[in-house]
């Protein structure tokens, strides 16, 4: 589809600076992916969040956990709280939404690819949004993915989308250090651009990722020949004024010719 668009809300973009997960932002990206829909837009949501939502459900555990299992349980509680919420949110506009659990393995050739594949079309021939997320009560090993952003990647790639937007806490790739006025913002990257000198290598505060890991999927994704936006997913109406106002809404662009 000529407007179809993968949408990757990452966990900075979705809490607030105490990690409790911010409804008023995820009820604003409700509303914004609804316009989308309103306006042709096919659009498959890749959501993290699932995790912080889970640890602040819990005030104490019985016992001291390791990470593997502090991932395990608050990514099984967190999940059933983000999908309800989504759930509840978009039925506002009357959105159906499907959950999709996935793991990297079920990215290699072969017959799980193919049923991922066909049960994500499945859902978008019948207008259900798919919400997806890596299921991260079982992938505690080196095959998870380095983050959603690589799984955005791969989904965008799978469904032959025209389009990946990745929402972080920044405007997209400066320069230099984006609180430092003297840095410029990136707005278009060309293809076969070398932005690796002006690539900070800090992780994200609420989630594993980071703008190297936004870098690297971007790039990657770029080369399938679709169009990838890194943006500021906590400025309002952002998804609306990419649409509308490209020109004048701060973000950085890597170009698919």
């Amino acid at each position: 589809m000529e407007k179809r668009i993968v949408i990757k809300v990452g966990s900075n973009a979705l809490t607030r600076s105490d990690g409790r997960l911010d409804v008023t932002r995820m009820s604003s990206l409700v509303d914004q992916i609804a316009w989308l829909r309103q306006h042709g837009y096919e659009v498959i949501l890749v959501s993290s969040g699932a995790v912080a939502c889970g640890r602040r459900e819990l005030d104490s555990v019985d016992h001291e956990l390791d990470s593997v299992e502090q991932r395990q349980l608050f990514s099984a509680m967190g999940q059933a709280k983000l999908i309800g919420l989504y759930y509840d949110l978009f039925r506002e506009y009357h959105i159906h939404v499907g959950q999709v659990l996935t793991m990297k393995e079920n990215f290699q050739p072969g017959e799980q690819y193919r049923n991922q594949q066909a049960c994500m079309r499945v859902m978008l021939d019948n207008g259900v949004l798919p919400i997806v997320n890596e299921n991260d009560t079982v992938s505690v090993t080196e095959l998870m993915f380095t983050d959603n952003d690589e799984l955005s990647g791969l989904i965008a790639q799978m469904m032959e989308a025209k389009t990946l937007v990745l929402l972080s806490n920044i405007d997209g790739i400066f320069t230099g250090n984006p609180s430092d006025p003297s840095s410029r913002l990136i707005d278009q990257v060309p293809p076969g651009t070398d932005l690796s000198q002006f690539i900070q290598s800090e992780k994200s505060s609420a989630g594993r990722g980071g703008m190297q890991s936004k870098y690297a999927t971007a790039s990657q994704v770029q080369k399938a020949g679709i169009r990838v936006i890194i943006a500021n997913g906590r400025r309002e109406n952002i998804l609306v004024d990419l649409v509308q106002h490209p020109e004048q809404t701060p973000h950085t662009e890597f170009l698919n010719t």
